[in-house]
């Protein structure tokens, strides 16, 4: 740590209270108090503007952390809460369905309806298809532009290729165990708490591996610096606060903000399922999306990509994995949720994505071609799901997923020296190991 303290940051102070009204607003509605109702596309501002507020202080917090802990489970601290909304707009869906299962029998909806477990899994799917489709190819682009505004290379950036180091291995690698249980998915006619457990407990292993990783001195900047120049105790408090803090808004506004977009596109005529789909999970996964573009920003790329990468192993393991737990408390009894032909291809096909994204991670690097590559097939079946019929979009979805899996594959066979170096890096080499190498 440098001898001088930075000053008093006031960009701490004005996150925090750029982000309040919204934190209020939302925590007034769940607690049943008095508050001014809002028109949605209002609503929806006051609430995005909270979520961006809480992402800066998500970003310090995370930084500074990294003093007293690794740097790999700082992210995946970060991931943690950053994704809270995404846990609170699907497990909303996936309460209601079991509450449905239970009155009904089935998940057959009143006419005029959306089936409410295919809300559940669309919002799932569709989140996890955004964070690989849009994050990490966003990742690339803030990047290179910072790259190119700096007029030089950083550690991580060279030319729109965005590396990880060696540490990062076991993000890499556990996401690919999970993606590979996971499709076994789609040949279910349900989600249960069996494959709760085992996606649970995939996660738990990944966090124990990551908390065996050495703390290293971080170079901090700004907020963080100052937070991080504290002694032992006020540095901890300061984190553990600002932690609290980002959840706490963010948890009080994501639903709201993702409900009141949802809303506003209701009214203009929008499906319901597309919005709860797409524009749902754009709301939902804003704070990493920012807190990873703020990163990029910095020329932190391997941080930026980093986090998404941990989010998306959260997201994989432990958010799949609650669903079938949360639907079993609603529904009152042991059921898995139900899995028509529609969301076993939704499966299939955010499965395979996951598995091409996997593929072009074995060397520990997202370069630009593999970033538009991600982006086009996304943006495919994106356009797909919005302009063409049910069935025709099922067509799609069947032929991007057997295309991703082929790239998968090809990938995978023409990189297996490498990805096997990383598959071992990512479980068994120590973590000191990796770091000289990297």
């Amino acid at each position: 740590m440098s001898g001088d303290r930075p000053a008093f940051p006031l960009r701490l102070p004005l996150a925090a209270v750029t982000a309040l009204p919204g934190a209020l607003l939302g925590a007034a509605d769940y607690l049943g108090l008095p508050h001014p109702e809002l028109p949605d596309a209002v609503a929806a501002a006051v609430f995005g503007i909270a979520i961006v507020g809480a992402a800066f202080v998500l970003s310090w917090a995370a930084e500074a952390a990294q003093v007293d802990v690794s740097a790999g489970l700082a992210i995946a601290l970060l991931a943690l809460v950053a994704v809270l909304p995404e846990y609170a707009v699907d497990l909303v869906f996936t309460f209601q369905a079991g509450q449905e299962f239970a009155q009904q029998g089935t998940c057959a909806p009143p006419p005029g309806q959306a089936d409410p477990c295919s809300l559940a899994l669309a919002n799932m799917t569709g989140a996890n298809r955004v964070l690989v489709g849009i994050g990490w190819p966003l990742v690339v682009l803030v990047a290179a532009v910072a790259v190119r505004r700096a007029k030089h290379d950083s550690e991580s950036t060279h030319r729109g290729r965005v590396a990880l180091p060696r540490v990062m291995s076991a993000e890499v690698v556990f996401l690919g165990i999970a993606t590979l249980y996971s499709l076994s998915l789609p040949l279910r006619t349900s989600l249960t708490v069996v494959d709760a457990a085992v996606l649970v407990a995939v996660f738990v292993a990944y966090v124990w591996r990551l908390s065996k990783a050495p703390v290293e001195q971080p170079h901090l900047l700004g907020v963080s610096a100052w937070v991080g120049e504290q002694a032992s105790t006020p540095r901890r408090t300061w984190v553990i606060g600002m932690f609290a803090f980002a959840g706490l808004v963010i948890l009080a506004t994501a639903e709201h903000f993702a409900t009141s977009l949802v809303r506003t596109g209701t009214s203009l005529g929008a499906d319901e399922f597309l919005l709860v789909q797409w524009v749902a999970p754009l709301a939902s996964e804003s704070p990493e999306l920012i807190v990873a573009c703020l990163y990029a920003a910095r020329l932190m790329a391997s941080q930026s990509l980093g986090t998404l990468l941990s989010s998306k192993v959260n997201q994989w393991t432990l958010l799949v994995g609650t669903i079938p737990v949360v639907f079993a408390l609603s529904s009152g009894g042991w059921h898995g949720l139900p899995l028509d032909d529609h969301q076993r291809l939704e499966l299939l096909l955010t499965a395979a994505q996951s598995l091409f994204a996997i593929s072009i991670l074995t060397d520990l690097a997202l370069t630009t071609a593999g970033a538009v590559t991600l982006f086009a097939l996304f943006a495919t079946q994106f356009t797909a799901s919005i302009v063409l019929p049910a069935d025709a979009n099922k067509t799609v979805i069947v032929a991007l997923s057997a295309l991703y899996v082929l790239l998968a594959v090809g990938q995978l066979v023409r990189r297996r020296h490498v990805a096997l170096r990383t598959a071992r890096d990512g479980v068994l080499t120590p973590f000191s190991e990796l770091e000289k190498r990297s």
